[in-house]
């Protein structure tokens, strides 16, 4: 688990939010609540997959409710050129060594990365991905 320090942000994956929001897991809503908001991210990619999510169910509106006001608390960074730098020099390590992980994956990793932010994830993937920092919430609930 990485130590909290002035600058440190958790950037959550979609599973995380996902866990948060149905209250799959306790400690992810409890980690979440033991740190200060502004520490607390996601990537413009989490919240895509998260609207998808939504689009593919619109009669479920109490699950837009939820998402709609998790977008307007959590703060969604955008993707910009630095990330775009950081995504394509990642991708072409990983292809070279063999190590496959999703499109979206790999563009969190690369958002998290740039940002030199804590990924927040129960994706196992995320351990092939050098030097990303990694803490997983939901860790001993299963």
């Amino acid at each position: 688990m990485a130590a909290p320090t002035a600058s440190l942000r958790w950037m959550l994956d979609t599973n995380m939010v996902s866990y948060a929001l149905k209250g799959t897991y306790p400690a992810v809503r409890a980690q979440m609540a033991r740190r200060p908001p502004a520490a607390l991210c996601i990537s413009a990619v989490t919240q895509s997959e998260l609207l998808y999510g939504v689009a593919k169910n619109p009669a479920a509106t109490r699950i837009k409710g939820v998402v709609d006001e998790f977008l307007r608390w959590v703060e969604v960074l955008d993707w910009s050129a630095g990330v775009a730098a950081v995504h394509g020099a990642l991708r072409a390590d990983l292809e070279r060594r063999g190590v496959g992980l999703g499109a979206f994956d790999l563009m969190i990793a690369a958002h998290a990365l740039a940002l030199d932010a804590v990924l927040v994830s129960n994706d196992r993937a995320f351990a092939q991905v050098p030097g990303l920092k990694l803490d997983n919430w939901a860790a001993g609930e299963d």
